[in-house]
């Protein structure tokens, strides 16, 4: 009896173990709570955003280029920039390689510090800087060549304004947004300059912009950098009647010495090697100008003077607001 007992406690057990185990079984295999589905989920999300951002960073985009569609670094690091360098500068861009002329122009000296010069007919020398971007003019004749290196994207000078040209290189560097805000500041800053300039000289007062150098004498149009672009379209000053007839147009004009009255304003912007005088500033007739025996003689320095990016165009904004507005009458 005491037997059949022991027997049938010992049976009890043995089917309880195997209940509590079969019913942890089926926990273990039901489906997930609706607590940790959302939970399961949002990780789930996390990491589908957190990959699709790591992709763009280091991945490509389409531009649009002027020669059809070019696949270029979302996010360029080694830039080669055989023109436009400066507009690439002023955002920040990472250069690896410049031309000669954005080397020599003493705006931009420090901050092209270990940047190699390279030569648009020297393919060696680009493709040695390992670019992973080339920006090029659409007159160089190895185009091709380029783009067999890296991505070339091509800009015809003067195609689009001065404007324009550094909201398109905003949107190749991926800084489009800091082009745009540029630009609208820019052109508020300028238009109130603009008036100001107008209010004290009267709304017809007129500047004209030389070249003053050994080499020859010039005059310039609205779009030939020197400021004219801050000058007649940002400030929208007037420039002499001779000078919309003969360098309007083409954008600059070679004259002679003995006609420069003709071509002088109210105001003279000079731009010149300020190393030293220039013959024509020794001269009777320039010293005759109204603008010079009235003290409204700009000098600016030539060198730096020769792009339209936003580093160049603040400085010589700087300069044309003392020039205009810091002198007294």
């Amino acid at each position: 009896m005491m037997k059949n007992k022991t027997y049938l406690a010992m049976l009890a057990l043995l089917l309880l173990t195997l209940v509590l185990s079969a019913c942890g079984s089926n926990s273990a295999n039901e489906p997930a709570s609706e607590e940790q589905e959302t939970a399961s989920q949002e990780s789930n999300e996390e990491e589908n955003i957190t990959e699709p951002v790591e992709e763009e960073a280091s991945g490509t985009v389409i531009y649009e280029s002027e020669l059809g569609p070019v696949e270029i670094p979302a996010n360029p690091t080694r830039i080669v920039a055989l023109t436009n360098a400066p507009n690439v500068l002023s955002l920040g861009g990472n250069l690896v390689g410049v031309d000669e002329w954005t080397e020599a122009n003493p705006l931009f000296t420090e901050k092209l510090e270990g940047v190699t010069v390279v030569s648009e007919g020297n393919l060696e020398s680009i493709a040695s800087q390992t670019p992973d971007l080339i920006i090029a003019g659409s007159h160089m004749s190895n185009i091709e060549e380029y783009a067999k290196i890296a991505p070339t994207v091509v800009y015809t000078w003067g195609k689009l304004d001065y404007l324009d040209q550094q909201i398109e290189i905003g949107k190749l560097l991926n800084k489009e947004e800091e082009a745009l805000n540029w630009v609208d500041d820019f052109k508020e800053r300028t238009a109130t300059i603009g008036n100001e300039i107008k209010a004290k000289y009267g709304d017809d007062v007129t500047v004209s912009v030389f070249e003053v150098a050994d080499s020859g004498l010039y005059v310039y149009g609205d779009n030939w950098a020197r400021g004219t672009e801050i000058l007649y379209q940002a400030m929208k000053l007037e420039m002499p009647e001779k000078v919309k007839e003969d360098a309007l147009g083409p954008g600059m004009y070679n004259l002679s010495l003995e006609v420069m009255p003709e071509y002088s304003g109210d105001f003279i912007v000079a731009s010149r090697s300020l190393a030293g005088t220039a013959d024509v500033m020794n001269t009777e007739i320039w010293n005759g100008l109204p603008a010079v025996q009235n003290n409204r003689v700009i000098e600016i320095e030539a060198k730096a003077s020769s792009y339209s990016d936003p580093i160049t165009l603040e400085y010589l904004l700087e300069i044309f607001t003392e020039g205009f507005l810091g002198q007294a009458e």
